[in-house]
Order: structure tokens, then C-alpha cells, then sequence
């Protein structure tokens, strides 16, 4: 994907002094918002504000926490519901005296399709939008990839993939970007572990409030195709009278990429792998 003014592009490992710079105003880190503290909500007023939220339009949703959640994001596969809330967010913009533009979060597994990534500029080109791309730590393409970890990761170790393309870039995004909310694309109707999304989630493993304007929304419209789109290597053709995310690992018990998992998971199956490695030494 070319790299332009309109891009942020991050494959290195963070430290815990290293921020981005990247300026856009009041959703991300500037004079006025960076040393704000992260926002925090106990579970009464979290009940309280997804009761309040629940019966809300998306766009409705939208311009509340543009105004309500500093250093706001959105996260990113460039889906069909992603693109749906970046329009609303432009139509935002646009009715706006002062525009205050949601930079967005890509994670570059390296392995999506190269229409993802044609979209992806495009998506710049129409909405005038900053793009962040984060990649796997300390590697830039598919070679370089397999070089260090070799060939179907993804297969041979899923959850180490998992964790390599896109859990531990996330937590890189996170933390550069000094992120407080993100907006996500997630729906109820989208089966798995998402049927009883709220709209406000809190991540305190993570220390980040996911939102997910669109929860409530069905997309019946779309009947056929890719109703979800992640890598080449996990996606297949939705069937007739399937949920839209049943081609997502097609033939595997897994419904979630790791990113909206619990860290402990990861961290859990990191000690296992670790203490597998040092009783095969001994």
C-alpha cells in the first residue's frame, strides 16, 4: 500500500516512553488532550450510559462520544460495517462548524487481500482520513514473515499468530497513540461471542472504553458474498443461511482474530509455550 501523507506506518516493537506524534486535532494526542487521564467509568455508570445509548441512532452514538471521549479512534478492517461508520463519521464532519476527524487503526497481518489494502487508499482518497497501519513487530512483508516464523503460521500455530499479527500491534497502536476509546465495527448480529455486545465495553486489561456504535444493526441487505473479510487464508464464501462471520476460519472452533479476546488468554498461552520450551531443555 503506498505510503502518503495520510498514513502512519509502525512495525517496530514499542517502548514504554514511545508516543506517536501524529497530530489530528482532539481525538488524538495534542497540546490539549495528551496529558488528560484515560477515561474511567464504574460498572453504574457504564449501565447507565448503554441504557441511555441503547435506543439511539448510530449517528446519534457517534456524536456523543466525538464529544464525550478524548483521544477517540476507530479500529479497523476496512469491513462492511467499518466503511458505514467512517461515511457517518464524514457526514459529521460535514455539518460540523469546526471538523474534528476520527483517525483510524489498521493492523496489516500482511496476509489480507490485496482489494483490502486498494480499498484502503481509496478509503484515504474519498474521506480525506489519517490512516495508522500497524504490521507485525520488526517485519515489513510476507517473506520477511515467514523467514522469522515460518510458513502457515497461522496453521501450524494459531494462536501464536494471533498474538504476532495482531493482538501485540494493537497493543502497540494503544499505547503510541495514547488511545482512550475506540469505535469498533462489531454488531450483534453477527452471532458468536457478539450476540450480547454493549454498546460501551470497557477493556481494563487493555485500558481502553471499545465502542461499538453499530451494535444493534443487522446487515440482511447483504445476502451473499464476504459478509466479513479478514486474511485470504481465513475467509471463505459466507453459505446460504449462515451468519455473516460463519466463513470467518471456516471448519475451526474459533470465532475471534485475539484483539477483542481477553489479554490473559494470551498471556496464559505465552507461559504455557515458554514452560513447554524450558522442560524440553532440561
Amino acid at each position: 500500500m503506498a505510503d502518503d501523507s495520510r498514513t502512519e506506518t509502525s512495525s517496530q516493537l514499542s517502548s514504554p516512553g514511545d508516543h506517536g506524534s501524529v497530530d489530528s486535532g482532539f481525538v488524538s494526542p495534542s497540546s490539549s488532550t495528551v496529558d488528560l487521564p484515560r477515561v474511567s467509568l464504574t460498572q453504574a455508570h457504564l449501565r447507565h450510559l448503554n441504557k441511555q445509548l441503547e435506543s439511539l441512532e448510530p449517528m446519534d452514538i457517534l456524536r456523543f462520544c466525538r464529544i464525550f471521549f478524548p483521544n477517540l479512534y476507530q479500529s479497523t478492517a476496512f469491513g462492511l460495517t467499518g466503511l458505514v461508520t467512517v461515511d457517518m463519521l464524514s457526514k459529521l464532519d460535514a455539518e460540523a462548524s469546526k471538523p474534528q476527524p476520527i483517525d483510524l487503526i489498521f493492523l496489516d497481518t500482511l496476509y489480507h487481500f490485496k482489494e483490502t489494502h486498494d480499498l484502503v487508499d481509496r478509503v484515504k482518497s474519498r474521506y480525506n482520513v489519517r490512516v495508522h497501519v500497524f504490521k507485525p513487530a520488526d517485519v515489513e512483508s510476507v517473506d520477511q514473515f515467514e523467514d522469522l516464523y515460518g510458513e502457515k503460521l497461522y496453521e501450524t500455530s494459531s494462536e501464536l499468530y494471533d498474538w504476532i499479527a495482531k493482538v501485540e500491534p494493537l497493543q502497540r497502536a494503544y499505547s503510541e497513540l495514547k488511545v482512550a476509546a475506540v469505535l469498533t465495527g462489531r454488531r450483534r448480529s453477527q452471532g458468536g461471542q457478539r450476540g450480547d455486545l454493549g454498546v460501551i465495553e470497557l477493556d481494563d486489561e487493555r485500558g481502553v472504553i471499545k465502542i461499538n456504535p453499530l451494535a444493534n444493526w443487522t446487515f440482511a441487505q447483504v445476502k451473499a458474498g464476504y459478509k466479513s473479510i479478514g486474511d485470504w487464508h481465513s475467509t471463505v464464501p459466507v453459505g446460504e443461511g449462515e451468519d455473516e462471520r460463519a466463513g470467518r476460519w471456516k471448519g475451526q472452533t474459533k470465532t475471534e482474530c485475539g484483539i477483542h479476546n481477553k489479554q490473559s488468554r494470551y498471556a496464559m498461552w505465552l507461559q504455557q509455550q515458554q514452560a513447554q520450551q524450558q522442560a524440553q531443555v532440561a
